[in-house]
């Protein structure tokens, strides 16, 4: 079992009135309706079985949940305590929450019970669990990483991040942190500071990373949704191995700000839930502008605007266009953070080659079966050599955020950074130790080319005299590609398998050595910044989940859960993992 962080309660946070006031104008007329639900009274016996709870609770969506706080039948206290009793019973096997906040999470749904006559968010009384990468005031924000954990000088946050802080405005209760690997640097979900996290349909298998224990603690209904985040596929690969929904925004939809970075400029921060319907809902709570975070500068101007439920048609495939990348389907790498300008274009391929991964059989024939089934809910699919062919994914491949990773760590710890460490040289100092090579850019692997002759050295991408040839020209031509693409073709998106294979076996070998995966070829998605969600696309014969992805114009969002919707509303491919509480791998690591 997580051990249980018991911390002060963190002071009451600026600018939460004005939050509270954004989410109840965001939900309308809604608020009026839940602010009935703070009638019921904190006093009020729970004499619902826990059989009957279980009926109740197990795949239970937002607006289920707060129907039973209306007509009384459950208090928050007592959902609270019954997620909390099932992470007892099954954190111990899966080990996908890192940390549970209970104390926390108790106190805050008997204020929640007690609070009456006033008007409630969008997600009063959910409860939610974070990943481990994203601050929440006064706890360890490990990251996932040993060195963040040490102590005595714990990474420690000194507020929410932005999107923690709206969640909290719209009355969610966090009751966890969820396991990650290293600086999320991983596709699949083994951390230094806390272990593994196994798949919650096999915990045999992985399910991938970096949002593994996020997607394994909602599949397995440990919590109603929680957060992801994406540098490469990190919320949408783990969504595919585990049935869930994963949502990667456009990029300046939703805030980073108080996220340790991996990358600050491939990040992204999401919702991961059961459903289509949550998924929207929490979205319309995270999106934002956020002066501590410049990408989301604008954006309301450019966005479809939350709420997004009026998005959701179950006919909204009817008569909509996808096309299916090609490169995808051949395996064409793009290497992970791109390849800098200075490097030959023969090295470049040499990369791009090493870290191309080919679409398995399996995967290929459960996309093909899904296609069928789009095609069925009415789209047109639009398969043919032309469509993001090789060339795009050279182009893609050249986007290189390598040579600024260091710039984003620091501006990370200089705001959501404990006292005494607010750079990583000030890391460096107090501990002795650098930080980890993935966040300060000195991984051989991608600071050195042509046998150590070509080397990386991090800069400031304002003042970078290379940042148009590095960065943001490759990025600027590649996206191009993807829009001219939609237009010569008349789509409404793409879609791809969000994996290039199936969830992978942890006790056996991958390619002659320990597991790595599973792995995708969807790093493109967070070069260009456009809108991606993963949904349920069937499951293999083994008993595994497959997940297929849809990708849409930028600031689409809206259309695209639409697209999601109907989806899952023609098909209804998700059923619930089978849980054990006694099962292998029992030390978790």
């Amino acid at each position: 079992m997580a051990d249980r962080i018991k911390l002060s309660r963190p002071a009451d946070r600026k600018g939460a009135p004005a939050l509270k006031s954004r989410i109840l104008r965001l939900i309308g007329p809604c608020a009026l309706a839940l602010a009935l639900v703070s009638l019921v009274s904190a006093r009020q016996p729970a004499t619902t079985s826990t059989a009957a709870m279980d009926r109740d609770l197990i795949e239970v969506t937002i607006p289920q949940l707060h129907q039973y706080y209306a007509e009384h039948k459950y208090t928050v206290a007592r959902v609270v305590d019954w997620y909390l009793e099932r992470i007892a019973r099954y954190n111990g096997i899966y080990r996908p929450i890192e940390q549970v906040f209970d104390a926390d999470a108790r106190a805050l749904a008997a204020r929640e019970d007690a609070a009456a006559g006033a008007a409630h968010g969008p997600l009063w009384g959910v409860p939610i669990v974070i990943k481990a990468n994203t601050s929440i005031q006064g706890k360890v924000t490990t990251d996932g990483w040993e060195g963040y954990t040490v102590p005595g000088h714990e990474l420690v946050a000194p507020r929410d991040a932005t999107i923690v802080a709206r969640l909290r405005a719209a009355g969610a209760i966090i009751i966890g942190h969820t396991n990650m690997p290293d600086f999320a640097n991983s596709d699949t979900n083994r951390s230094s500071s806390f272990g593994r996290t196994g798949n919650a349909y096999d915990v045999r298998f992985s399910p991938g990373g970096s949002s593994g224990g996020t997607v394994t603690a909602v599949t397995a209904n440990l919590a109603v949704l929680g957060n992801g985040t994406d540098t490469g596929n990190s919320i949408r690969m783990p969504s595919a191995t585990s049935a869930v929904i994963g949502v990667f925004p456009t990029r300046g939809l939703v805030s980073i700000a108080g996220i340790a970075p991996l990358d600050w400029l491939l990040d992204n921060t999401g919702p991961i839930a059961r459903t289509v319907s949550d998924a929207a809902i929490a979205l319309a709570v995270m999106a934002g502008e956020d002066p501590l975070d410049p990408l989301t500068q604008g954006s309301a101007a450019k966005a479809q605007r939350g709420p997004y439920l009026p998005y959701l048609k179950s006919d909204a495939l009817r008569g909509k266009r996808f096309g299916v990348p090609a490169f995808v389907l051949e395996g064409i790498g793009i290497p992970f953070r791109g390849t800098p300008a200075v490097v030959p274009d023969v090295a470049a391929e040499k990369q791009a080659a090493d870290q191309a991964v080919a679409l398995d059989p399996r995967t290929r024939a459960a996309f093909m079966k899904a296609i069928e089934e789009l095609r069925a809910l009415g789209a047109t699919v639009v398969m043919d050599d032309s469509v993001l062919p090789a060339s795009f994914a050279r182009t893609a491949a050249r986007v290189s955020t390598y040579p600024y990773v260091r710039e984003g760590t620091d501006l990370f710890l200089k705001e959501f950074g404990p006292a005494e460490y607010r750079s990583s040289a000030d890391y460096e100092r107090v501990m002795g130790a650098p930080l980890g090579a993935p966040v300060i850019g000195s991984e051989p692997i991608n600071a050195e080319f042509e046998s150590g002759d070509i080397k990386i050295t991090q800069r400031v991408l304002e003042t970078d005299p290379d940042a148009e040839r590095n960065y943001k020209g490759p990025r600027r031509r590649a996206l191009q590609d993807y829009l001219e693409t939609m237009d010569r073709l008349q789509l409404d998106g793409y879609v791809y398998p969000a994996i290039q294979m199936p969830p992978v076996d942890e006790t056996m070998p991958q390619d002659g050595r320990v597991s790595e995966g599973p792995h995708s070829a969807t790093s493109w998605v967070n070069m260009l910044g456009v809108p991606a969600v993963v949904v349920v696309g069937g499951f293999y014969e083994n008993g595994l989940p497959f997940g297929m992805e849809f990708s849409a114009r930028p600031f689409r969002d809206g259309d695209l859960l639409g697209y999601a919707y109907a989806w899952e509303q023609g098909t209804h491919h998700r059923h619930p993992p089978v849980l054990v509480d006694k099962g292998l791998l029992p030390s978790g690591r």
